[in-house]
């Protein structure tokens, strides 16, 4: 048996500047609060790491803070907001004046996307974005002809993250895990990325479920409440409190200054 458990301090230093850095979950569900907290933390003592692409699959808080501290140059997202909250103020502020790189995606260029890079090639063909506009703002994607029926498809890259990083449920100690019902695209995640780390809620000798295999993740790490304010059903609901204090203290550089430092402290 190997026992993959790792300091949080270990996890975030496992972040390199410029890398391609996937969070799971989805929007204000099982996020990895505890290790953005973590990454945070030593950014401000160290000014590592940045320049990072973030990489989310509907990205909310968790990748808020993470653009508002300036640690991201590029987003891959199909959605950035927090739901019923409203916008992501710091998102919001840095894109509209052209300070971040949006790279402009869908559910089916991403979760493709990283289809692609599991199966081993470089891209993976779709009816998707065909009579669109949005091949005009993505020039990298290209269109490929079906060697069998002729028809034109998209060919949609593949996309390799660097890290992923994906709070769990239950694990053991060897990296199995159990994520729950809404997995958003945790598993294909955790097959295309070069290095994986779960946070956890509960580290068990037995799990009745899997979806998290062990041998595809290099470190898990305890983190009870590791993704307040989100929430991880069914341990615990999204804490709607701070959502609702974030969203209405936070509009600017100045003002998230403010609000992180007395969240990361």
């Amino acid at each position: 048996m190997v026992n993959k458990e790792i300091p949080m301090q270990e996890a975030a230093a496992g972040v390199s500047s410029g890398c391609t850095l996937a969070l799971g979950g989805m929007t204000l569900y099982r996020r990895p609060m505890e290790f953005v907290r973590a990454l945070l933390n030593r950014f401000y003592s160290t000014g590592e790491p940045r320049d990072l692409t973030l990489l989310s699959f509907a990205a909310g808080l968790e990748s808020d803070l993470l653009v508002g501290a300036g640690m991201v140059s590029r987003v891959r997202a199909c959605y950035f907001g927090l739901e019923i909250f409203g916008l992501a103020p710091m998102f919001t502020y840095y894109a509209n004046r052209g300070e971040i790189e949006i790279i402009e995606e869908t559910e089916a260029s991403l979760s493709l996307g990283l289809r692609a890079q599991i199966a081993g090639v470089g891209f993976m063909p779709s009816r998707g974005w065909l009579g669109t506009d949005l091949p005009a703002l993505r020039p990298d994607v290209r269109t490929i002809i079906d060697p069998y029926s002729g028809e034109e498809l998209i060919a949609f890259p593949a996309i390799r993250p660097d890290v992923a990083v994906i709070h769990a449920i239950q694990a053991d100690v060897e990296g199995n895990a159990d994520i729950g019902k809404n997995k958003s695209v945790d598993e294909e995640l955790v097959l295309a990325a070069d290095k994986v780390w779960l946070t956890v809620e509960q580290i068990i000798p037995e799990l009745s479920r899997v979806n998290v295999i062990g041998p595809l993740v290099d470190g898990i790490v305890k983190a009870p409440g590791g993704a307040l304010p989100s929430s991880c059903h069914p341990l615990y609901p999204m804490d709607g409190e701070i959502m609702l204090a974030y969203t209405e203290k936070v509009s600017d550089p100045a003002s998230f200054d403010v609000f992180i430092q007395q969240w990361v402290g």
